[in-house]
């Protein structure tokens, strides 16, 4: 499978991207989208759609340590049904447990200050979840059946 994939790290306030190469190798952090409304959100993604040429869109689903769906889990599902909507491309979801402590860790050995940590976070997460999707074949899962009941308020 080729096509560019954009890795998302959702947030409530921030969302973080990276793209991968078309050829489906390398990832590399895009941008941190500050949300606003969710018809400036849907501009966004589509723009983002058609400047970079996305086929697949990967988000991050941040399962409890015990693989449990939780209350953000489904938020992020109600995302991701969303940005399928919005957009008509087909959304992945992949476990994302450790990307952003890892994330933070890498900056934080890299003696980032805390504001220069905040701005990279987000985006530096989805290309961690974005290459650990890529390097494992591009497996993640575009349903969770019987875990995601759409009663979890979110603004989408």
């Amino acid at each position: 499978m080729t096509g560019k994939v954009a890795g998302i790290d959702y947030g409530t306030v921030r969302i973080g991207i990276a793209v991968s190469d078309a050829d489906r190798v390398l990832a590399s952090p895009y941008e941190t989208y500050i949300r606003k409304t969710p018809q400036r959100d849907a501009e966004y993604f589509r723009q983002l759609v058609s400047e970079e040429r996305i086929t697949q869109f990967v988000v991050g689903l941040p399962l409890h340590l015990s693989g449990d769906i939780s209350p953000k889990a489904a938020e992020t599902l109600q995302f991701g049904r969303w940005i399928k909507n919005i957009t008509g491309i087909r959304v992945d979801y992949y476990d994302e447990r450790y990307t952003s402590v890892e994330a933070e860790r890498l900056l934080r050995n890299a003696g980032l200050t805390n504001k220069k940590r905040k701005d990279r976070r987000d985006k530096l997460a989805a290309q961690i979840l974005l290459t650990a999707y890529l390097e494992g074949g591009c497996k993640g899962t575009e349903t969770f059946e019987g875990i995601d009941n759409g009663h979890i308020p979110t603004r989408y």
